[in-house]
């Protein structure tokens, strides 16, 4: 009878750790073949936007751990195809930028997320306008996948960077 009670309460046991144990999201998110840049959607997005700042010329290879695998390996068949030197259109003004503040990513309920659209301010002199970056995650990283460039009303999407990689086959 002892035997019985003890198997009875061990299978209980077995059952019930059964049913409380979670399996975190990230591990069926695949793969990342590249580096990878610590931190959240938000800071990943934050610390692309100051990469860019501190090197303005069109050299692409420091960004590969910002970047997504698609995206990178678009960009890098875009430049092989390109037949002139054309600039990536990393935001949605030629002119570049002098600052970068990407919205804060906290307020975003679902913690599994995949990907999280982000709104970045951009300005130049006096000028100020908004672009959305697309964040993704592959494995662990948060990476940039995608950034739309919204038009004068900084709602509705006037390209991608996708779209413009495109274009340059």
């Amino acid at each position: 009878m002892r035997s019985l009670v003890k198997t009875l309460i061990a299978s209980c046991a077995l059952l019930l750790s059964a049913c409380t144990t979670v399996t975190p999201a990230y591990k069926d998110i695949g793969v990342r073949n590249g580096p990878c840049v610590n931190g959240g959607p938000d800071s990943v997005a934050q610390q692309f936007y100051d990469y860019r700042l501190a090197h303005t010329g069109q050299d692409t290879a420091g960004l590969r751990p910002y970047l997504s695998d698609a995206l990178w390996q678009q960009l890098e068949q875009s430049k092989r195809n390109s037949t002139a030197q054309q600039l990536i259109p990393f935001d949605s003004h030629s002119s570049g930028f002098d600052s970068a503040s990407v919205n804060s990513a906290s307020t975003i309920p679902n913690t599994d997320a995949r990907n999280i659209p982000l709104r970045v301010t951009l300005k130049k002199g006096d000028r100020q306008w908004r672009d959305e970056v697309l964040m993704i995650r592959e494995g662990t990283c948060w990476a940039v996948d995608d950034i739309r460039h919204l038009d004068a009303d900084g709602q509705t999407p006037s390209a991608t960077l996708r779209e413009s990689l495109a274009a340059t086959r």
